[in-house]
Parts: structure tokens; C-alpha cells; sequence
């Protein structure tokens, strides 16, 4: 494969991220997630918090990148050190929105594949676009940074006072969050979302991101929804998702489809249910989809 400058492909990476965060807020509609025209079911923050959030967040995707590619040490090491950087971000993010969460989740997943691709990169001599190949190095990297993850989080929960909402779902349900997913290696982009890309890259690019928006909430389990709505709620959704990828193909009308969300958004909406996980995993696939060159 030919090898470019690093230095260049350090900023192609984060630029894709970036991308990837502001592809996702303007995509349009999304049920129950901000979009241009619709606040979904959040109230205290519309698109625009999300670019504030986003360009806030930006030189935090550089550092991510560059820390993984100049890392000498092991995986956990790497984790320990973009972690750090990681809350300095969040703090960033929190001070331009107002104290509003718009993408804790996308940030820390950001920091563990950013670095993780810097790391790959720098080791393996690879160069733009990846393989499939190169992409399942990535995630087997986090998984290696990510190791006990879980356990160490979340130990000694039963005897806190405060819990977070994840705390709380792990403790009530067993539910795992984006620590699991990371520490599996992000099994939802690897085995479904990125799959489905590279199965219709060829595939007009916004009916693409709204039906894999469907299959994410159609599949994954979103803390985002369980913790609106608890897990009959999440249920429901992921059922109406399902029922919606059966009716809708590629080959659909774009304005049936886009009319059909446009109601699920309205009843989410009522509901106060926001798929929030599905919205971070569904940035992360454009930025893999970019690192691979299929759009």
C-alpha cells in the first residue's frame, strides 16, 4: 500500500471525525434526535448546540489521533493517557454548550478509535483508505485498551450514593453502555453498521445513513432509550425500527421515507425517547466509512 506523510494523514483522520460528528447532526430526519428542523425529544439543545459542541471538540480530535500515533507502550497505557485528555474535552464541550451533554458518548468513543487508528497506523505503515482488515485492527486495539474496563468502572457501585444513568442501568438491568461496547471492540460497527455500508456504498448517501439509522435502533441496546423509557420502551422502538427496514428499501420513494421518520419523530417526540446511542454509532460508521474510502 503507498505510504503518504503522516503528518498529512494525522489531519486527514481527525478531519474525517469531524465530518463524521457534523454528517450526523445535519442528517436529516432523525426520530427523536436534533436534527436542522427538529429538536427531536430534547429540549435543551437544537442543531446549532451540536456544532457549537463539534467545533469545540475539534482540536481534541487532533490530539487523539497524534497521541496514538507517537504512543510507545502498551494499549492500556494508551487508554489511560486519552482518557485525560478525553475529560479536558468533555470540560470543553460542556463550557461552549452551557453545561449541556451533546456528545460525552461520540467523544469517548472518539478518543479510544482515534487513538487506536493513530496507533495502527504508525505501527502497521498503513495509509488511506483502509481494508476491512485495517478497520478490524482498530477494534481489536480497543478492545485490548479497553480490558476490564467494566469491572474497574464499576466496582463498588451497590455502595455509592450518587449514580450516574449508566450506573444505574448497569445495576438495574445489566446493561453495559458504550464501556461494553467498547470493551467487545464495537461490535455494532463491525458486524452491522459497517457491513451495511459496504454493502450499498453505491447507494444514495442519505437514504444510506437513514436506513442504517433504522438497523442501529433496530438492533443495538441504546442506554439512551432504556433510560428515557426503560426497556418495554426500548423494545417498542426497536420493534417500529424493524417494521420500518421491512417496508422501506433503497429502491423506496426518498419522500415516502423521509415522511414516514418524519412521524416516528413525532411520536417519539411524545414520548421523550431520543436513540442517542444509535445517533453516536451512526457517526462513528460515516467516519470508518470515510477511513475506508466507500462514499
Amino acid at each position: 500500500m503507498k505510504q503518504i506523510n503522516n503528518n498529512a494523514i494525522q489531519k486527514q483522520i481527525s478531519a474525517f471525525a469531524l465530518e463524521a460528528l457534523l454528517y450526523e447532526a445535519g442528517l436529516y430526519p432523525k426520530p427523536g434526535l436534533v436534527d436542522p428542523k427538529s429538536n427531536g425529544a430534547h429540549s435543551d439543545m437544537n442543531y446549532f448546540t451540536f456544532i457549537d459542541s463539534s467545533a469545540a471538540l475539534a482540536p481534541y480530535l487532533t490530539k487523539y489521533v497524534d497521541v496514538g500515533f507517537s504512543h510507545e507502550g502498551s494499549p492500556f497505557d494508551l487508554f489511560k493517557k486519552v482518557r485525560v485528555i478525553g475529560r479536558q474535552a468533555e470540560y470543553a464541550m460542556l463550557r461552549e454548550t452551557n453545561g449541556i451533554n451533546t456528545h460525552k458518548g461520540a467523544n469517548f468513543s472518539l478518543a479510544l478509535l482515534l487513538s487506536a487508528t493513530g496507533k495502527i497506523i504508525s505501527e502497521q505503515q498503513l495509509a488511506i483508505p483502509f481494508s476491512e482488515q485495517d478497520t478490524s485492527a482498530v477494534f481489536d486495539y480497543v478492545k485490548q485498551m479497553t480490558k476490564g474496563l467494566l469491572e474497574n468502572d464499576f466496582i463498588g457501585l451497590a455502595q455509592k450514593k450518587q449514580l450516574s444513568h449508566g450506573e444505574k442501568l448497569y445495576l438495574g438491568y445489566g446493561i453495559v453502555g458504550i464501556r461494553g461496547e467498547a470493551e467487545l471492540g464495537y461490535p455494532a460497527l463491525h458486524n452491522i453498521a459497517l457491513p451495511f455500508l459496504r454493502q450499498h456504498q453505491t447507494s444514495e448517501q442519505r437514504t444510506l445513513f437513514l436506513l442504517l439509522l433504522l438497523q442501529l435502533m433496530a438492533t443495538i441496546e441504546d442506554s439512551n432509550l432504556i433510560n428515557r423509557g426503560g426497556i418495554s420502551a426500548w423494545q417498542n422502538v426497536q420493534k417500529q425500527s424493524a417494521d420500518l427496514l421491512n417496508y422501506f428499501s433503497f429502491s423506496s420513494s426518498e419522500t415516502e421515507l423521509e415522511k414516514a421518520l418524519i412521524l416516528f419523530d413525532q411520536q417519539l417526540i411524545q414520548e421523550n425517547l431520543s436513540p442517542g446511542g444509535s445517533a453516536d454509532l451512526l457517526a462513528l460508521s460515516f467516519f470508518f466509512g470515510r477511513l475506508e474510502g466507500l462514499f
